[in-house]
């Protein structure tokens, strides 16, 4: 059984930058996909970035250029640098993970508020 244990969200001002991480433990069957995903209040949760085992990422529209998500694959742990933070980035932020027999695990999710 995977756990995920977040860190790293928060209070900000706008224009201000957060680094969320995100650690994966008891995987018997190897780490593949690696992502976070966020939710607003009254609003449906979306991906925010994604990240393979090899290193391909996918972005949310609305943070490219701001946001980069990286992995080190040796400590099972995906970041997230969060960039010129808007308050419309307020949110929780969940971290995503799936294994090689493409079981899903969440985070326990963390907040990240953003103050105008």
């Amino acid at each position: 059984q995977v756990q995920l244990v977040e860190s790293g969200g928060g209070l900000v001002q706008a224009g201000g930058s957060l680094r969320l991480s995100c650690a994966a433990a008891g995987s018997a069957f190897g780490v593949n996909t690696m992502a976070w995903f966020r939710q607003a209040p009254d609003k449906q949760r979306e991906l925010v970035a994604s990240i393979s085992r090899g290193a391909s990422t996918t972005y949310a529209n609305s943070v490219k250029g701001r946001f980069t998500i990286s992995r080190d694959n040796a400590k099972n742990t995906v970041y997230l640098q969060m960039n010129s933070l808007k308050p419309e980035d307020t949110a929780v932020y969940t971290c995503y993970a799936n294994d090689l027999r493409s079981s899903v695990y969440w985070g326990q999710g963390t907040q990240v508020t953003v103050s105008s």
